[in-house]
Parts: structure tokens; C-alpha cells; sequence
């Protein structure tokens, strides 16, 4: 009798697709709560836009990641670094189960979330840049962009949820879902030995920075900027009564931080080209910067990641309040997102993914950047087309009846904006991964993601002033003419991808 023949054992990038759809849901949904919860609950509490706009840039955290990513990538153990993030993730959750209001404490609650959700990218990108090959990239791509889209649009059931059985019971059933997130991630597989050599020493770091004061300068502007818009909610709470008119004027709550993280950005490329600069290139947080930046044409290429999918940012904080302002109760917008969008976001990244392999990153880039910039043009044809709901005398808008026709305009933008989005965002995440060393893996994909997190907050937070200002439907068709500067610089990202394809050989 002879005995049947052992089952075959799983390819490992079948385990390894698992593992990264397992990450990247986890990556995507503190994302979903950020810009479709939060945006929703403080609207239907009669905040205004411009004050919804403002909390975008509480997601600064996202765009300075790359001063902890340093200690992620010496300390190791990402897995555990991505269980204590979504732990802490989930106590802010059930804090706001608590209904906080709109008073100060939002502001440090929320601040508190997008720190250990940065925390969470970090850990996250660089466990998996480490774990896939450059072949593997495009279909792993593919599963990274729709389960992050799986993350971002389960906000939208927890949004259901919030329609049915109130706020509180939503945030509680949220934060046990990043619980989860949490215990499940620790069964991964270990991380690999680190690729290439250490990180130099924190303290010659030190010593060096006291000897070039042009960084500690830039670090200093970047950190005041970050933290400048927690100004006004302390001036408010603490009886400031001189500085709080100062502090509701748009320029001093958005445009002063956002210079002065410019300015802080502009004297670190300033040191990075100094001439002592390159002794500080195997620092461990300082290092990479010297690294990307010395490289040919490297400042270009921040730029292109600046505004590559600058139009997509800029309208993406305002979605939801439109869908608020148009009558839309929170079961429709969490149903559209969940039924509609779910699939075509996943069928986009999978299919983005595919054309880049078979195309080239370069060619993925601007062919799906196009599609990608079609979804501005879907929300301002919706929002030209469907009338706003008028508030109640307290501020707040009700959801109402909605003729079919004006929710089907709303529904196919929500759609192309779905499909479009994980076209573009396949290419992008390509391009990223593709130029990033992998001896620091964790630090300079951290920094590159950090630049794209700096737009979309700066985006979000002048939306709000757009919006209000313009109305959804002008706002939105401006939204749509901002996805083009970025085509300026591709051929500078041509010869960049050239170049790394030549040193990797």
C-alpha cells in the first residue's frame, strides 16, 4: 500500500501576501477613523469647516515619524512595536466613547491617535519592505493598497454603526478591533536580521549636531510648527483671554505652522548639502536624510512626492463633511463605503499593481495619476449637481430624504473615487519602495512617506478654508487642476529609477 504523497507546502509569497494584507489593514484603518470618523462626528456637532480643516494638522505626526523611526529600526522587534501601537490606538477609541466634546482634550486625544498610528507606519512599512523581494513588489503592492483600503473603509461599518446605536457603542466596538489588530499581528514571522550595517552611535550624533546648528535649527522649526496648533484650544482653556481672537484667525492657527515647518524643511536641506554634512551620514536619524539628499536629484524627487497626489489630499478631508452638508445619513456614507467602495478599491490597487508590473513604475505613474485625478472631477460634478441640506438654528445638519438621482451622483463619485484612488496609489508606493535603501529601510521609507503625510496635512487643513470660502462643487474642480505640477518633474523621477535600477544590478 502505498502512501499518498505530501501536500505541497504554501509558496512563501503566498504566506508572505498574507501576512502584508493582515499589516496593511491594520495601517489603514486608524487612517479611516482619522478622515472619515472624525471628520462626520464633528460635523453632525455643528463644528465648522474650517475648524474640521484645522484638525488635519494634527496629522503633522505622520510627516515627522521619521525622528523615532531610528529607534524602531535599532531596537528591532517590529511586531511588537505595531501590537503597542494599536493598543494605545484603542484607548483613545474608548476615550471618545466617553463623549469628549469639542473642548482642548480632543485636540491631545486625537494628537496621542496620530502618534501611534505614525508609530504604526513606521513599524509596518519597514517589517515589510524587509520581508519582499523588488519582484514581489508590484503584486504585494497590489494587496498593500486594498487591504489598507480594507482598514480605511471598516471605518466606514463602524460609521454605520454609529447611526444605529449611537456614537459611544461605535467607538467602544472600534477600539476593540484595534485590540485585536494587536494580539493577531505577534503570530507573524520574526523579523529577519538586519540588512546591512547598524546604526551608528545616538550620542556621536549628538556631538555632532552641537558642532552644526544648522540642524538642530531645522528640528527646532519643524517640532514648533508641529506643535503650534494645539496653541489655540490651550489659550482658550487656559484664559488667555489677549491671544484667543489672535488664535481664531486663519493665519495664525494654519499658515504660521505650516511655514514654519517649510522654513524648518528648507534649512535641513540646507545642512544635508553643508560641508560637514557627511560626517553625520551613519547617524541614525540624521543619517538618512544625508543619504537621500545626496543624491542626484534627490531634492526633485521630494518635491514629486510633495505633489503627486497633492489634488487627492486637498479634496480628501472634505468628502465627508460634503456628504453630511448633503442630507446623507451616517448608515449611507458607511454602507457606500463598505459595499461599493470596499470591492472597487481592492479591484484598483490589484489592478494598479498588475499594470505595474507589466508597464514599469515610470509608466504606472503618470498613466495612473491621470486616473487617479478623474475622482476630483466625479465630487465636483456631485456636489455641483446636489443641493445642500440648510442647518437647524443650533448649527447642525440633519440627515434627510434624498432623491434617488441626486444619491446616485453621490454614489458614483464615491465609486470612481475608490477605483481611481488604488490605481494611483500602486504606482506611488512602488515608486517609494523602489528608491528606498534597504540598509535603512525602516528610517528612509519612514522620512519619504513623512513628506507625502506633510502635504495631505496641509492639504486637509486649506481645504477646510477652500471649501467654506468657495463651496464643495468650485473647491472640488480646483482639487482636480492640483493633481498636474507634479508632471514637471517626471523626468527627473525617469533618471532617478534608472539610477537605482543601475546600483542594484
Amino acid at each position: 500500500m502505498t502512501s499518498a504523497p505530501p501536500a505541497a507546502p504554501t509558496p512563501a509569497y503566498k504566506r508572505k501576501l498574507f501576512w502584508v494584507a493582515l499589516l496593511y489593514f491594520s495601517e489603514g484603518l486608524p487612517l479611516g477613523v482619522f478622515y472619515d470618523i472624525f471628520p462626520v462626528y464633528f460635523r453632525q456637532q455643528g463644528v465648522g469647516l474650517a475648524d474640521i480643516g484645522l484638525l488635519s494638522l494634527l496629522g503633522l505626526a505622520w510627516t515627522i515619524k521619521f525622528l523615532w523611526a531610528p529607534a524602531i529600526d535599532w531596537a528591532r522587534h517590529h511586531r511588537w512595536w505595531i501590537a503597542g501601537a494599536n493598543l494605545g490606538m484603542a484607548l483613545v477609541m474608548w476615550l471618545f466613547a466617553g463623549s469628549l466634546g469639542f473642548g482642548p482634550w480632543v485636540w491631545v486625544a486625537i494628537g496621542v491617535f496620530t502618534m501611534f498610528s505614525a508609530t504604526n507606519d513606521i513599524a509596518t512599512d519597514g517589517y515589510t519592505i524587509e520581508l519582499l523581494d523588488k519582484r514581489e513588489y508590484g503584486l504585494a503592492n497590489g494587496f498593500r493598497i486594498g487591504f489598507y483600503r480594507v482598514g480605511m473603509l471598516f471605518a466606514g461599518a463602524v460609521l454605520m454603526l454609529s447611526g444605529w446605536f449611537g456614537w459611544s457603542l461605535a467607538y467602544v466596538l472600534g477600539g476593540a478591533v484595534f485590540v485585536v489588530n494587536a494580539m493577531v499581528v505577534l503570530l507573524a514571522p520574526r523579523e529577519a536580521a538586519r540588512p546591512g550595517a547598524p546604526p551608528g552611535s545616538v550620542g556621536k550624533e549628538l556631538s555632532l549636531l552641537r558642532q552644526q546648528p544648522l540642524w538642530v535649527a531645522a528640528l527646532g522649526l519643524v517640532l514648533l510648527g508641529l506643535l503650534w496648533p494645539a496653541l489655540p484650544p490651550i489659550a482658550k482653556a487656559a484664559g488667555w483671554d489677549g491671544l484667543v481672537p489672535l488664535a481664531g484667525t486663519w493665519w495664525f492657527r494654519g499658515a504660521i505652522p505650516v511655514s514654519l515647518m517649510f522654513a524648518g524643511a528648507g534649512l535641513m536641506v540646507k545642512a544635508a548639502h553643508g560641508p560637514r554634512a557627511e560626517l553625520m551620514r551613519e547617524g541614525p536619524v540624521f543619517g538618512a536624510w544625508v543619504e537621500l539628499l545626496s543624491r542626484h536629484g534627490m531634492i526633485s524627487i521630494l518635491v514629486f512626492i510633495l505633489l503627486f497626489k497633492l489634488g487627492d489630499a486637498a479634496m480628501g478631508f472634505m468628502v465627508k463633511p460634503f456628504w453630511v452638508d448633503s442630507g446623507f445619513s451616517n448608515q449611507q456614507i458607511g454602507l457606500v463605503s463598505v459595499n461599493v467602495g470596499l470591492a472597487l478599491s481592492i479591484a484598483g490597487g490589484l489592478v494598479g499593481g498588475w499594470y505595474v508590473d507589466r508597464v514599469g513604475i515610470f509608466k504606472g505613474l503618470w498613466v495612473l495619476g491621470l486616473w487617479q485625478a478623474l475622482s476630483n472631477l466625479g465630487y465636483a460634478l456631485a456636489a455641483w449637481f446636489v443641493p445642500r441640506v440648510l442647518p437647524g438654528a443650533d448649527g447642525i445638519v440633519q440627515p434627510a430624504d434624498i432623491a434617488a438621482h441626486h444619491q446616485a451622483a453621490v454614489y458614483a463619485a464615491s465609486a470612481l473615487e475608490s477605483l481611481t484612488g488604488g490605481l494611483g496609489t500602486g504606482a506611488f508606493l512602488a515608486f517609494l519602495m523602489a528608491i528606498t535603501n534597504r540598509a535603512k529601510a525602516t528610517t528612509e521609507y519612514a522620512i519619504l512617506s513623512s513628506i507625502f503625510a506633510f502635504s495631505r496635512a496641509v492639504a486637509g487643513w486649506a481645504g477646510g478654508i477652500g471649501a467654506q470660502e468657495m463651496g464643495y462643487a468650485a473647491y472640488f474642480f480646483l482639487t482636480f487642476w492640483l493633481s498636474f505640477p507634479a508632471y514637471l518633474l517626471l523626468p527627473r523621477v525617469r533618471r532617478m529609477l534608472e539610477h537605482q535600477d543601475t546600483n542594484t544590478v
